[in-house]
């Protein structure tokens, strides 16, 4: 690492968070989401970390991704649950991965097996996004995928769209899937419902499933009222490369779109829009030796600029986030949510483990 710029991730939180939500749910099986490089923390070192403490289920998105893990940890379950398509199918079984199936169209996929594949079906219950959203069509899947040689059920799930802010909508979909399960026998099989808001909030009312996915609050974070117990579990780091003394009048950056209003020290900072640390945080703040300081001008490519105190001085260190200012801050400056914060951070900036 030659630039003094990283990701620094907890692993021990990460763990104290999974725990946490173990307690809650009633003995269930929790099923880490490690998709998108564990949200950005570094999927290798996540799972490594969770296997040492007795993880063997894993769940991701892409067939790229379980391969990524498949190659160290050879005896893991790991669940895909994004689209397999028709050419990759023997690939996953090849690879002992879990699929998922949505659609008629998917189960005819499996005729084309040559070794055993188990899989999970989707039910769209109200998301419209991935799953079986005809039941005819999910009861004629069920029972074709009960009479195929290769392909093996072994679990059926459902997502919620709303668990977070729509308790209504959130039962309307709950109630679907119910109705789907009271129309066959899915005893011996996996049933997973509960993503993290729904696991913390409503799994102990849940008697049905068998296993809960844990995503975003896996790392510290919820869309949902401030949750006490979850810690937090990274901090975008860089430090002060560089300082500039401004004299009243002068401009800084491209479009020279802020100038000093005084006597003014600009520190740059190296990290930018590469690092997934995106123009729009102009104006936002950062954080150097305990206190709140305002990112000036237009975010560069690999730079950006920070209005200094006069005892900041080259090499100090800068939380962009997770310290004083936290992701859930940064989500609201940037208008979006904190699951984008950690997933725009890009392969530039290191992971440092602690």
């Amino acid at each position: 690492m030659y630039r003094k710029t990283f990701l620094q991730v907890n692993l021990d939180n990460l763990v104290e968070n999974y725990l946490a939500v173990k307690e809650r749910v009633n003995g269930k099986i929790v099923i880490p989401v490690v998709k998108a490089n564990a949200y950005g923390h570094g999927v290798i070192d996540v799972v490594k970390r969770l296997v040492k403490e007795g993880v063997t289920f894993f769940a991701v998105s892409l067939l790229e991704e379980a391969l990524e893990i498949r190659e160290i940890f050879p005896n893991i379950q790991l669940l895909m649950m994004g689209v397999c398509n028709e050419d990759d199918i023997n690939v996953a079984a090849k690879h002992d991965i879990q699929i998922t199936i949505g659609s008629i169209k998917q189960v005819d996929y499996l005729l084309k097996l040559k070794g055993k594949l188990q899989v999970h079906m989707k039910i769209d219950t109200g998301m419209n996004r991935l799953g079986f959203k005809n039941y005819k069509e999910a009861l004629d899947a069920y029972h074709l995928l009960n009479e195929m040689k290769y392909a093996e059920l072994v679990g059926i799930y459902t997502h919620f769209a709303t668990a977070d802010n729509n308790y209504s909508y959130y039962q309307k979909q709950k109630a679907r899937f119910e109705e789907f399960l009271s129309s066959i026998d899915y005893q011996g099989l996996m049933i997973h419902v509960s993503n993290s808001s729904s696991a913390i909030k409503y799994e102990s009312d849940i008697p049905y499933t068998t296993h809960i996915r844990l995503g975003i609050s896996l790392y510290g974070l919820t869309l949902d009222e401030e949750t006490k117990f979850l810690k937090n579990t990274c901090k975008l780091i860089t430090h002060i490369s560089e300082i500039k003394s401004l004299v009243k009048g002068e401009k800084v950056g491209y479009g020279i779109t802020y100038e000093a209003k005084g006597n003014e020290r600009i520190g740059v900072l190296p990290i930018g829009y590469a690092d997934g640390f995106i123009r729009m945080n102009q104006g936002g703040y950062v954080e150097i030796n305990g206190q709140k300081c305002e990112l000036v001008g237009r975010i560069c490519m690999d730079q950006c600029f920070v209005r200094l105190e006069e005892q900041m001085d080259i090499d100090d260190p800068v939380v962009l986030f997770g310290g004083l200012i936290s992701i859930d801050e940064v989500a609201k400056r940037l208008n979006t949510i904190n699951y984008e914060v950690l997933c725009q951070i890009t392969s530039r900036v290191p992971r440092i483990y602690k």
